[in-house]
Order: structure tokens, then C-alpha cells, then sequence
């Protein structure tokens, strides 16, 4: 049966067509993996990333198309998707423009909660799952909404948000993780820098954050680490955090603004 084409517009303005509603669909992004699986679209997707650890089981149940910055074009003919799912920042922009001469491709720009809250209505909207998304965005507001309140008018500790070592590399401005940052309720000392900043750790004890925040993704910060950040920093407090609840925005987001308030209270 052929399905009508309906014309939808994504997070970058890009006019993309396909049979309403997809039946075959590809996710390059975990976080939107995710997402569609909460959506109940369990069928439809038919390939995943190898870093796509949720919903759980899919990473073995669902054929792999590769990476995200590294995805494998000939997997991807082979599963003759009718819908791509995608991201900006994930998605490596070469590989996104081959597959969008071939294939309908919807990619998200998600820089901060207004922004990931209209991508999981709009992969509602793409997936005819609209009624789910919708009341999925609207309970996420609603927690966010109460975080706001527990921590209105109350300090916010100074950060730095670390996400890579050897070379080290923070969070800066014009990310995800930087809103979330804010809406945790903490100020990050790198905010000035663009993007993922290199910085050595002279850099750290100038500015002396009251806490360092070492991510578990991408590269897995454990006790082993920490001497240095204790030399550059005696007095910061050190805490490990969960890097999926910072930068994940899609469904994961149910959990972020409780785990927020927990790791400010930690201190």
C-alpha cells in the first residue's frame, strides 16, 4: 500500500517529504533512540546506533548502522528506511547530506529545554505518536518547572562541567549541557568559551569553581582521575555525575530535573 507523502519542516529549517506514517525508521542518535521507543514505536525502528544503550535490549535486538559521526551507508540501504532520524551536533554533516540525496532525513537542533521539548512534539508529530509526546513534553516542563521554584533566588555554585581527558575539554556556551547547567541552578566558570574548549588545568586554578563536575560520557571520569583536580583545586568539591541527565533531550529528561536537585543539595 502506498502511503500518502506529507511535508514536514525540521529544527533546521529543512523541508523534508515521506509516506505518513513511516513504518521503517533509523535513529542516528541514542537520545532519540530512546524516544521513539517511549513513543511505543518498538516495530518501526528497524536500525539503531552502536551507542544506542536505551530502550534496553534494542542494542542487541536491532541492527547496527554504525556510529553516530561514523555511520555505515550500505547498512542503511540495506534496511531501506522510509524515515532517518538525526541531529545537528551528533551527526557527522557529510554523511547527513549523502543520505539526504537518497533518503528522507529529519534532523533536530536542540540547544537548550524550549528546544528539546519541540523536538519530542515534533517526533510525535512525524511518527503519529503526537497525544504520547505531547503529554511526555508537558510532564518534563512540569518537573523543570517545580526545580525552578526549589531552587529560586538560592546561590548557585560556581562549575566547571568536565567531559573529556588527556586532552582536558569542558562544556561551554551554545551547548545542551551549558542550559542545563543553568537550569541545575549552578554558574559554569567556562560559559565565556565557545562549545567543548580544550583548557589545560592552570586554567582551572585560575578561575577555582566551587565544584568540578566530572561527567560519566563521553569519556568515563573515575576516583583514578582526581589527583590532578585536587592539586589545581583544593578546595572545589569533586563530584561524579551522570552525563546522560545533562545531555540527553529527549524522554531521559523525566529524570534530569530530580537528579538535579539532588546533586545541588549534595553539596
Amino acid at each position: 500500500m502506498n502511503l500518502p507523502l506529507q511535508s514536514y519542516t525540521d529544527q533546521m529549517g529543512r523541508t523534508v517529504r515521506f509516506p505518513f506514517p513511516p513504518h521503517r525508521i533509523i535513529s542516528l542518535v541514542p537520545s532519540q533512540t530512546e524516544l521513539l521507543g517511549d513513543l511505543g514505536l518498538h516495530r518501526e525502528v528497524v536500525g539503531v546506533t552502536k551507542f544506542c544503550a536505551h530502550p534496553v535490549g534494542w542494542c542487541n535486538q536491532k541492527p547496527w548502522i554504525g556510529g553516530t559521526k561514523n555511520v555505515k551507508l550500505n547498512k542503511i540501504a540495506e534496511l531501506q528506511p522510509d524515515l532517518i532520524i538525526g541531529n545537528k551536533e551528533e551527526n557527522d554533516k557529510t554523511q547527513i547530506e549523502a543520505l539526504a540525496e537518497t533518503y528522507p532525513v529529519w534532523m533536530s537542533d536542540v540547544h537548550n529545554l524550549p528546544d528539546a521539548l519541540d523536538m519530542i512534539r515534533q517526533v510525535g508529530r512525524l511518527t503519529d505518536t503526537f497525544p504520547y509526546a505531547d503529554q511526555l513534553a508537558k510532564a518534563v516542563q512540569e518537573q523543570f518547572d517545580h526545580l525552578e521554584e526549589a531552587i529560586d533566588r538560592a546561590p548557585r555554585p560556581r562549575v566547571a562541567y568536565f567531559i573529556w581527558r588527556e586532552p582536558y575539554q569542558v562544556v561551554g556556551n551554545d551547548t545542551f549541557i551549558n542550559a542545563m547547567i543553568r537550569r541545575a541552578g549552578f554558574e559554569n566558570v567556562f560559559a565565556d568559551l565557545p562549545r567543548y574548549p580544550q583548557i589545560k588545568l592552570d586554567d582551572l586554578a585560575a578561575l577555582q569553581p566551587d565544584r568540578i563536575l566530572l561527567s560519566s560520557e563521553p569519556f568515563p571520569f573515575k576516583e583514578k582521575h582526581l589527583e590532578p583536580f585536587r592539586q589545581a583545586c583544593p578546595n572545589a568539591k569533586i563530584q561524579f555525575v551522570q552525563g546522560d541527565l545533562f545531555s540527553w533531550y529527549g524522554s531521559r529528561l523525566l529524570l534530569s530535573a530530580r537528579y538535579f536537585l539532588e546533586l545541588r543539595n549534595a553539596g
